[in-house]
């Protein structure tokens, strides 16, 4: 399996690390923005091809798959163009930032057969696959979900702290984990509210928003998210079940009394981004669809253009 880096940034790096560890896969191709960072990265990684274009690397006959860790704006018109030069494609969460282009995507993937695939990277973490697997078992339900996302990002920086080329966005990207998430473990949302603070002067964004939802069994979540969090930062899941508590913090997770939960034998690896790109591969090479295809991630995005509309 031969597969191009679109994206040569924080995020890219974690994908690079993931995919070294992955039986007859090899990196071609890297494309990043700036020519000489995505240099230093692909001689990091033993790649050899470097540009900045996407279409000179979609044009090459050594690409396969192509994943996609580029700014969220250019998501869904880079997946589309991946799968229109005949490449399968994994394009980094969000799939969009519109109701309208996550639409176009799925049109394309229907007309092309080809696998499009979304990183909707906690249906793979070590930590909510423990959780599914017992809901799947029927011994555990979902009641309610209270999940906080928080980051300090009051300027316009990457994970690594360097300045970013674009905008982050909390309901497109952030919320997107969590609206998707809650549909996988808890069923269809069938309601859902949004509240957001004020925009900021400089980033044209929220800094703090406030979302609700209820799924088709009865269940709720509430998601609290801010760039304006002074302190820990990430995501953390706070499970309320019939049966037990859960606290998921990416690929760990405890118990509502903080004690570990062994999760080793839930997965091949205990790194979820690497357990992503395991499933894309393995889909493409088997035929098949993947966990969290376009199709089955799609709904996620209804929900948040719905949420959209309701911001205004």
């Amino acid at each position: 399996m031969r597969i191009a880096l679109a994206g040569a940034g924080a995020f890219g790096e974690k994908h690079l690390d993931g995919l070294k560890n992955i039986d007859g896969v090899t990196v071609t191709s890297i494309v990043g923005r700036e020519l000489d960072a995505t240099q230093k990265v692909a001689e990091k990684y033993g790649v050899s091809h470097v540009t900045t274009d996407l279409d000179e690397t979609l044009a090459r006959d050594d690409v396969d798959a192509v994943i996609l860790c580029t700014p969220t704006q250019m998501h869904a018109a880079q997946a589309i163009a991946c799968m229109e030069a005949g490449k399968h494609v994994e394009v980094e969460i969000p799939l969009a930032d519109s109701w309208a282009d996550a639409q176009a995507v799925l049109a394309k993937q229907k007309e092309t057969g080809l696998t499009c695939m979304v990183g909707h990277t906690r249906r793979f973490n070590p930590s909510h696959q423990f959780v599914h697997n017992r809901i799947k078992a029927g011994e555990f339900n979902v009641q309610q979900m209270d999940v906080q996302t928080y980051f300090f990002r009051r300027k316009n920086i990457n994970a690594k702290g360097e300045p970013r080329s674009w905008t982050d966005h909390l309901l497109w990207h952030h919320a997107a984990h969590t609206v998707d998430l809650f549909a996988y473990q808890a069923g269809k949302i069938v309601e859902a509210h949004a509240m957001q603070g004020p925009i900021h002067p400089e980033l044209g964004i929220a800094m703090d928003m406030s979302i609700q939802l209820k799924s088709e069994t009865g269940a709720i979540c509430t998601l609290s998210l801010s760039f304006n969090n002074d302190g820990p930062l990430g995501t953390f899941f706070r499970y309320i079940g019939d049966s037990a508590t859960y606290i998921a913090r990416y690929d760990d997770l405890v118990n509502g009394k903080e004690e570990p939960i062994d999760l080793s034998g839930v997965a091949l690896s205990n790194n979820g981004i690497e357990l992503q790109d395991r499933e894309f591969i393995s889909a493409i090479r088997e035929g098949r669809e993947p966990n969290s295809s376009v199709a089955k991630v799609f709904d996620c995005y209804r929900v948040l253009g719905e949420l959209e509309q309701q911001l205004g």
